[in-house]
Order: C-alpha cells, then sequence, then structure tokens
C-alpha cells in the first residue's frame, strides 16, 4: 500500500505552513493597526488573505488525516506508514496553533480581526478562539501525549523500515516533536478528566491502528467546528458515469462537488473543484498530442494510468497537480461538464500546454502571478489563456486575483469561450441531463450557493 500522496501532502503542507508562519511575523512587525486601532484595506487585504489560506492548509491538513484513519486494515494491521504521516500532520495542526498564539496574542486589535472569520470562505466568527481553546483542553493534551509516547516507543522500528519518501516526513517529526511537548503533568490531569474507554475507542485494532485513532480523534477535536459526515462515501453512480464517458470530449472541463468535503480546495460556492479531461489514449493519438514538446516525456506515464481506457484528466487535488485516471472526478457527489469553443487543434494545444504543470505542487496561497505552485482552476486558466481567443477576466478575493470553478460556470452560461455540455446533481436530476436543462439546473445550484 503506497502512500506516496498523503507523504508529499503533509510535506507540501507544512512548507506552506512555513511561509505564513514568516509573513505573519512580517505582518505583526508592520502593521500599526494595532497603535491606531483599525486597519487599512490594504492591511485588512493582507489579515483576510493569511487567514483563508491557514483555513484552508489547516483543514486540508485534518482531511488528510481523517483519510488516513478510514484506510481498511490490512493482513498485517494498520500500516505503519500511515500513523508516520497522521502524527507528522497533527504535530504541523498543533504547531501552527501555537505560533498563532505566540505571535497575536497580546495584539488585540489583531485576535479582533481573526475573530470576525470570513463569512464568504466559510470561516466562522470566533475562529481565532476556537483555535486557542483546541491548545487548552486537557482531553486534546492527553491524546497528544499517547500519540507521542507511542512514537517514541517506537522510533527506532519505524525509522528501521523507512521509504525513501518519508525521510522528509520523519524530519518533519523530529523538527516540531519537541516544540509540541505534552509534559507529564498535563498528561495526569487530561488523564483524571477524561476516560480512557471513551478517549480511546473500544473496537478492534492493533496498535497502530489505536495511535491512528488517537490521531484523528485529536485532530477532530482541533477542527470542531468543522461540518463532516464520516460515513459519507461520495462517488457518482455507475450508471451516470456510463452516461458521462458517451459525452465526455477531450479538453471538456470537468466541475465537481463533494458534499461534507473539508477542503474545497479553492473558494467557496455549491461547485469549488475543476479538472481537465484529456481524454483516452486513442483519442489523444488522433490529436497527435504526442508530438508536442511537453507531452513528448510524460507520454509513457500518460499511456499507463490507465489499462481500461476509461480516460485521464489533469487536476490539481491537495497532493500537487498530477495526470489522473478519471475515476478521481468521478468519485465526486455532482458533476458539470462544460465545452470549450475551440477548433479540435486549438484544443491539442491547451492540453499539451496543460500537460507542461504536471507534478507542480497545489498552492493553497492562491497566487495566480506564480506558476509553480496551482490550484485546480489554474489549470484550466494557464491551459485555455490565449489558446484561439480565450480570455478570463480574474476576480480579487482576500487579496488576490483569483477565478473559481463557478467563474468558469458563469462563463460557459454566458456563452464566453465555453459552453454548458452536461449535469449530474443528486435530488435535482434521475440521469445526466443535456441540452437548455443544463443552463437552468446550473442557475439553480448557483444560486442556491450564493
Amino acid at each position: 500500500m503506497g502512500f506516496s500522496a498523503e507523504s508529499r501532502t503533509v510535506i507540501d503542507l507544512t512548507e506552506h505552513l512555513s511561509r505564513l508562519k514568516s509573513r505573519a511575523q512580517e505582518m505583526s512587525a508592520h502593521f500599526s493597526a494595532s497603535e491606531r486601532g483599525y486597519f487599512t484595506p490594504s492591511e485588512e487585504d493582507d489579515a483576510l488573505h493569511l487567514l483563508v489560506s491557514y483555513w484552508q492548509t489547516r483543514n486540508a491538513l485534518f482531511e488528510l488525516i481523517h483519510s488516513l484513519g478510514r484506510r481498511d486494515e490490512g493482513p498485517e494491521g494498520w500500516p505503519t506508514d500511515a500513523f508516520v504521516i497522521a502524527y507528522a500532520a497533527a504535530l504541523t495542526l498543533v504547531d501552527a496553533a501555537r505560533f498563532i498564539h505566540e505571535t497575536f496574542d497580546d495584539r488585540s486589535v489583531i485576535r479582533k480581526k481573526l475573530n470576525e472569520g470570513a463569512p464568504l470562505f466559510g470561516i466562522p466568527p470566533g475562529f481565532y478562539d476556537s483555535v486557542q481553546r483546541s491548545l487548552t483542553k486537557l482531553t486534546n493534551s492527553w491524546r497528544l501525549y499517547h500519540a507521542t509516547q507511542f512514537y517514541r516507543d517506537n522510533q527506532a522500528a519505524l525509522k528501521k523500515r523507512l521509504e525513501p519518501e518519508l525521510k522528509p516526513v520523519f524530519a518533519i517529526i523530529d523538527n516540531l516533536i519537541l516544540r509540541v511537548h505534552v509534559s507529564w503533568q498535563q498528561y495526569v490531569k487530561a488523564k483524571l478528566k477524561t476516560k480512557a474507554r471513551q478517549a480511546l475507542s473500544t473496537v478492534r485494532r492493533d496498535a497502530v491502528g489505536q495511535a491512528i485513532y488517537t490521531v484523528q480523534e485529536l485532530a477532530s477535536r482541533m477542527v470542531s467546528h468543522v461540518t463532516l459526515n464520516p460515513s459519507h462515501e461520495p462517488g457518482l453512480p455507475a450508471a451516470r458515469i456510463a452516461e458521462f464517458r458517451e459525452i465526455m470530449q477531450p479538453g471538456d472541463v470537468l466541475v465537481t462537488r463533494r458534499d461534507f468535503a473539508l477542503t474545497n480546495y479553492f473558494l467557496p460556492g455549491y461547485w469549488p473543484h475543476a479538472a481537465l479531461y484529456m481524454g483516452r489514449m486513442a483519442e489523444l493519438e488522433s490529436m497527435q498530442l504526442q508530438n508536442h514538446e511537453s507531452v513528448r516525456t510524460r507520454w509513457e506515464r500518460l499511456a499507463g494510468l490507465d489499462k481500461n481506457e476509461d480516460g485521464r484528466v489533469l487536476e490539481a487535488l491537495k497532493d500537487g497537480v498530477w495526470l489522473r485516471t478519471v475515476h478521481s472526478p468521478f468519485g465526486a457527489d455532482a458533476l458539470a461538464i462544460i465545452r470549450p469553443k475551440l477548433a479540435r487543434e486549438e484544443v491539442a494545444t491547451a492540453l499539451a500546454r496543460g500537460v507542461s504543470h504536471d507534478g507542480k505542487a497545489y498552492d493553497f496561497d492562491f497566487d495566480f502571478t506564480r506558476s509553480d505552485r496551482m490550484v485546480c482552476t489554474e489549470v484550466v486558466y494557464r491551459s485555455y489563456e490565449g489558446v484561439g481567443k480565450v480570455k478570463f477576466k480574474l476576480t480579487r478575493r482576500a487579496g488576490r486575483m483569483t477565478l473559481t470553478a463557478e467563474d468558469l460556470l458563469h462563463m460557459a452560461l454566458r456563452g464566453e469561450h465555453f459552453e454548458p455540455c452536461a449535469l449530474y446533481v443528486p435530488n435535482e436530476t434521475a440521469r445526466v441531463v443535456t441540452g437548455s436543462e443544463v443552463n437552468r439546473l446550473l442557475e439553480k445550484t448557483m444560486g442556491e450557493s450564493g
């Protein structure tokens, strides 16, 4: 069982939080809001952007921990790699929360601003206070102590079977474990306040599985303000997938929604995520995509992705921008397809350009001015911008020029460079809808989200 995607994710998230720390320190040092008692517009933008970026990163860490905890137990018990990654993510969560406290707790004006939240982005009022309360809860200290003891007791064995991809993850743990040290006194107080049978599941698990569960419980209580339905398994019905396969063409933009997702991968709205559909190998060959320089070096890997020839996508998720099988967007609850109004050769140019970004990191900073890290809609933007007559209008949100998945859908509804093609929304449609009905339902879903 491989954990390369999860390993990349926790490494990228930790690095991003390190960058956020530097920006937060600069912001704290240069802000004069505390002296004058209010924020200038530029300071307001900086604070909001920092808050949104931290919010998304924090939720992504929790989602990562939760997904590892849901992995099926193998014949030899839970994989130790899962615990190492989950524990590194938990330490990063705690460290970031403590850093926010150390940096801003004596800056009342900034604390008040962070406590305002940002409803547009799903950030609740009182966010700063809720994060700090999570640090002082004795039950959380107990869980952190338990996970730390398991790691220290098994550290030699864990590192002995070290996979190369986990080496940076162990480095994260070694760097943060003292930073988030839980004293014996804290542990005793927490244990006295918490019944062990309540704090630890009675479900049968091996030692690693129990340790993962403990970390998962810690993370759950640190982000208790987030709504989640752990029993929900997203995924389109098989019959709807079959219908979509008959409709999709290379170059289509797949806009998706997963109910109860912690990370919306970009910005809020009913439709938060987008992926670029590449197509099946026969289609790509007929478009002579292999002749493009950016594709040539990736052609073999592209061909090996999908033995069943169900199709491929280029998609930015929290583990980065990668060529994936179409089963990734099919793992959503709702799906809309918009199609570029371009000639076949122009679509090929856009796809080849998109492939050049394969392997880049995900950009939790939402900065469209740089292309070394990318969000989901930026894959579409950088693939199609300037191809034919395609132009995108970026909108300033949280201090950054952005393009959301719903911006793309609005473009299609207006007939700007794209057109609505197909749609499936649970509880709204019994099957995949095409034609003019797509427009009506898209407007309805986006009207409800607005």
